[in-house]
């Protein structure tokens, strides 16, 4: 039984923000789906990880890749996830089902704090996935270092 955490990005973007949450969830041995909702936007953000400082390497892929299936952190715009993630990150207001979050170890939900649209996306999504039932936790970094602020 997994759950939710929000993840409100205020301080630093999501290409500083998600190679610190993958470093976390491969250091727990999970493998990673990254759920966007454009392919380009995930073809960016699959460059910006391999520009990473090369103490930071993280391993991963674009979905559709030959070799997806063997990827720890897979970077795709679909529902499946064919590198037998049990962790999803959903970023850009993807979508997220309670059964994903009742099936995974852990889902995170990253959403840009300055956009008013991609807030009231989130908040959508809590209400729905709280609503049926699932843990969640919001974090918010807006003191300048993450803290849990609420949790249902």
């Amino acid at each position: 039984m997994g759950a939710a955490f929000f993840y409100h990005l205020t301080q630093r973007p999501l290409e500083a923000t998600l190679p610190m949450l993958l470093t976390k969830a491969l250091q727990a041995g999970w493998r990673v789906a990254v759920r966007g909702r454009d392919a380009g936007r995930m073809a960016w953000l699959d460059e910006k990880l391999w520009l990473g400082p090369e103490d930071g390497f993280l391993p991963h892929g674009l979905a559709g890749g030959a070799h997806e299936a063997d990827q720890p952190v897979l970077l795709t715009t679909q529902e499946a996830l064919p590198n037998g993630a049990v962790c999803l990150m959903a970023v850009d207001g993807a979508g997220v089902t309670p059964e994903e979050v009742e099936a995974l170890e852990r889902v995170c939900i990253l959403f840009d704090g300055n956009d008013a649209a991609a807030l009231d996306a989130a908040r959508g999504q809590w209400k729905g996935l709280t609503g049926a039932g699932c843990k969640a936790q919001y974090w918010s970094e807006e003191s300048g270092r993450w803290e849990m602020r609420a949790e249902a």
